[in-house]
């Protein structure tokens, strides 16, 4: 059996090609932005990669096509698919009737800490002797791949709630009736697809009314939205976590110790994840892991050894005293968060460089909160870009901090070249490849 995968290098889908690789099926795919570490993965396993979309690289010989949600009408690969009647499915249809119909899927789903948190339960329950399954949008430290097929009932995913395809404009995550699920925030974004807070709120009561009596569901107490999305309708059972209010099954202290309703016992969380937000994460996992049968105290000693997700303040160099981190946040509440976390463990300036790529950024969106959410940097250098939708010199001028615009990329490497000293730590943020920026800087540091 052989499978296609278009927009094979985003990192749902590249789990799933690893996962159909793993079950024996022959795959290549095709990508417009080939970049690691997804493409180094796919490599790694032997699946082909095509370069572009071009119509006469479809193989004839393909069972099914697997087409991601990045594919629009008028991609020529696609547009020949459908000229020639051939098969084809979406990455989260094909993923439930091959794989997720029989198993015990834990999703975690939510605005921010989807990765982070799907990260941290595989680890738990893969170094709490079981075999766990998992398809997560980046790949952990602890891992060496982002997606496994694993021999145990248990499969743990990330629940995004993007849509599936061009042809199937449900969120990913309906697909994936799972028996534990974590919500652990909901804030507006994907404003390509979704047009308001309430558009987004609406798909989360789908999932959580497409859920069994029998299933688990772990919510975050202190978010207002995922409360409105409770009060639509709950059929399942329900624990709450919460930062501080003792009236939730279960709520951290600041001293970041986890506390369990009625129950004696404190359970300390060490972590060498930076934050509140990561605390939370790692509270999330706990209780999803108890509902997997892992006792509390087994998950508190696994997360002391959890090395945390590449792209997630990931640092990546240190050259001369300046550390370079790389990071994947790219909506306000996610980089306030992050400068937060590493404003703390920062002995000079704290420089980041934000790229403004997502199509909910460029849109605008979130234009109004992002200045503010700066505030924990010492400067910001952004790329000028006369495309946008919107002001970004007003925003700037919003900002707590002093942010500036270079032309493009080399000319922020070539700033910071000559404007860094020993203490300062560089946070490269972008959800994509950013013109290979964390490389070129590295090596123009170095040499």
């Amino acid at each position: 059996m052989k499978i296609y995968v278009l927009g094979i290098c985003g990192t749902f889908m590249a789990g799933i090609a690893l996962i159909a690789r793993e079950l024996g099926y022959e795959v290549e795919g095709s990508d417009a932005n080939v970049y690691p570490p997804m493409s180094t993965q796919l490599e790694q396993a032997g699946i082909g990669l095509h370069d572009g979309y071009d119509a006469a690289t479809l193989p004839a010989d393909c069972d099914i096509f697997i087409v991601g949600n990045a594919i629009t009408r008028g991609n020529p690969q696609f547009e020949a698919i459908l000229d020639r009647g051939l098969r084809y499915t979406s990455g989260p249809q094909w993923l439930y009737e091959k794989v997720l119909q029989p198993r015990w899927v834990l999703a975690v789903a939510g605005t921010h800490g989807k990765t982070t948190t799907s990260s941290m339960l595989a680890w738990i329950l893969e170094e709490a002797g079981l075999d766990p399954g998992y398809l997560i949008g980046g790949i952990g430290q602890n891992f060496s791949r982002s997606a496994k097929l694993g021999s145990d009932p248990f499969f743990v995913i990330e629940a995004d709630e993007y849509d599936s395809a061009l042809f199937d404009k449900r969120s990913k995550f309906i697909h994936y009736h799972p028996r534990t699920l974590i919500l652990n925030n909901l804030e507006f974004d994907h404003a390509d697809i979704f047009d308001d807070l309430a558009a987004i709120k609406r798909q989360f009561h789908h999932l959580v009314r497409s859920l069994p009596a029998s299933a688990l569901i772990i919510v975050n107490h202190d978010d207002a939205a995922l409360r409105d999305v409770m009060q639509m309708g709950c059929w399942s059972e329900r624990v709450e976590f919460s930062t501080g209010d003792a009236s939730a099954d279960f709520y951290l202290d600041p001293g970041k110790v986890l506390h369990q309703r009625g129950v004696q016992a404190a359970y300390p969380l060490e972590l060498a994840q930076h934050g509140q937000f990561n605390a939370l994460n790692a509270a999330a996992a706990i209780i999803a892991a108890r509902h997997a049968g892992v006792a509390i105290d087994v998950s508190l000693r696994v997360l002391r050894s959890f090395a945390g997700v590449r792209r997630r303040q990931e640092v990546i160099a240190e050259i001369d005293g300046v550390r370079i981190v790389d990071d994947f946040a790219h909506h306000p509440t996610a980089i306030a968060l992050t400068l937060q976390a590493l404003k703390g463990q920062t002995d000079g300036r704290l420089i980041a460089v934000v790229d403004i790529r997502s199509n909910t950024m460029k849109m605008g969106a979130h234009a109004a909160q992002l200045g503010q959410s700066f505030a924990a940097a010492d400067l910001v250098l952004l790329c000028e870009n006369p495309n946008l939708e919107w002001d970004m010199q007003k925003m700037a001028e919003s900002a707590p901090t002093i942010v500036e615009f270079k032309p493009d990329s080399q000319h922020i490497i070539d700033y910071l070249l000559h404007n860094t000293e020993p203490g300062d730590q560089i946070v490269i943020m972008s959800n994509g490849g950013f013109d290979d920026i964390h490389q070129r800087l590295i090596k123009a540091m170095r040499d």
